[in-house]
């Protein structure tokens, strides 16, 4: 029997506040095993992370996984760049938007089925007023859900 474990995830939590995204992409990820047991325990972290294009391949820089239980990983291997993997139709898709100056930003790493997948989207990044402007529309909805409370 199959245990029914809840969906685990590793998420971004930067992403949407730094960039506009569009439309998610899953993709998988070329792992070893020790970073896979790590990821299933939740040692990992995509702040400052991103999809770089080589070549028609593409990668995840940045990401960091570190050591977890009987998983012992070196300082090279925690930051390594990781293969992604995707249809050939994702890639070529990807890979306009980032010549049209776009960025693919990793928004989460999904643990919780047989495969470690990763989200990733195509975003514009925010201009610091954008930013300014998020914060402030973030405090006003907070102060009407607290008005509407009392």
């Amino acid at each position: 029997m199959k245990k029914n474990s809840p969906d685990k995830k590793i998420i971004n939590r930067r992403a949407r506040f730094d960039y506009e995204l569009g439309d998610a992409i899953l993709v998988g990820i070329q792992l070893t095993g020790k970073e896979t047991k790590a990821l299933r325990m939740g040692h990992g972290q995509l702040r400052g992370a991103y999809v770089n294009v080589v070549g028609d391949e593409l990668w995840l820089v940045g990401a960091q996984i570190s050591s977890a239980g009987g998983a012992i990983l070196s300082e090279d291997e925690q930051t390594r760049s990781r293969k992604l993997l995707a249809k050939r139709r994702e890639i070529d898709q990807l890979i306009a938007a980032r010549k049209q100056g776009r960025t693919i930003v990793p928004m989460e790493i999904l643990t919780g089925g047989r495969y470690i997948k990763l989200r990733i989207s195509v975003g514009k990044g925010k201009k610091r007023y954008d930013k300014r402007e998020t914060l402030k529309r973030r405090d006003q909805e907070r102060e009407m859900d607290r008005a509407k409370q009392k």
